[in-house]
């Protein structure tokens, strides 16, 4: 199975805090690691292109509240629709068994013992003052911790979170997560025909 989790930046004028409206947001760069190569990989906006084929031979795209903002914006710029693609939002997962949203960094701290490198904030400003590497860099570094994260849920069913001082498991059934992409046809690519 091919797999590849990635992992978008986004900038918008906004300064509503709290919510993020999709359609509001601009994407500034894709990061990815792809399983076949065991690779890490970004593209900046005017480097999509690049990445559709990736992404058309994928059969399961993991993310981290993926489903309802990742793919929703990646979607404005692909021409075919990526909501018909095979897909596992590993905060969706953990939400259907807690009944409540856990922040990344929380679940990196808590089961990988290491966390994130800043904010969606933080990587706007960088953006803005054109420090794009250090964007890209940042993407990277979130699609590590959701592919570790991955990983860990599948080798021991858990993933870790802090609840005020303890650290608690999310037993997570992994048991069809391998198996996600054999539900759906064997295309994946939504391109128009």
């Amino acid at each position: 199975m091919r797999a590849i989790t990635f992992d978008i930046e986004s900038i918008s004028n906004s300064s509503v805090r709290g919510h993020v409206d999709v359609n509001e947001q601009e994407l500034t760069v894709v990061a990815i690691h792809d399983s076949l190569t065991n690779e890490y990989s970004s593209y900046f906006k005017e480097q999509l292109h690049l990445l559709w084929p990736t992404l058309e031979r994928a059969d399961l795209l993991i993310g981290f509240n993926s489903n309802t903002f990742d793919i929703p914006l990646l979607n404005r710029y692909y021409p075919g629709d990526l909501t018909h693609f095979p897909s596992l939002d590993l905060l969706l997962e953990v939400q259907k068994v807690l009944g409540r949203r856990i922040r990344l960094q929380s679940l990196a701290e808590a089961t990988l013992g290491r966390g994130k490198k800043g904010d969606g904030l933080k990587a706007g400003e960088w953006w803005k003052g054109g420090e794009r590497d250090k964007v890209r860099e940042y993407c990277i570094e979130d699609v590590r911790l959701t592919h570790d994260l991955y990983d860990y849920a599948l080798k021991h069913g858990v993933l870790k979170y802090k609840d005020l001082r303890d650290i608690r498991d999310i037993k997570l059934d992994t048991s069809g997560w391998d198996t996600a992409a054999a539900t759906s046809p064997t295309m994946t690519h939504a391109l128009p025909l």
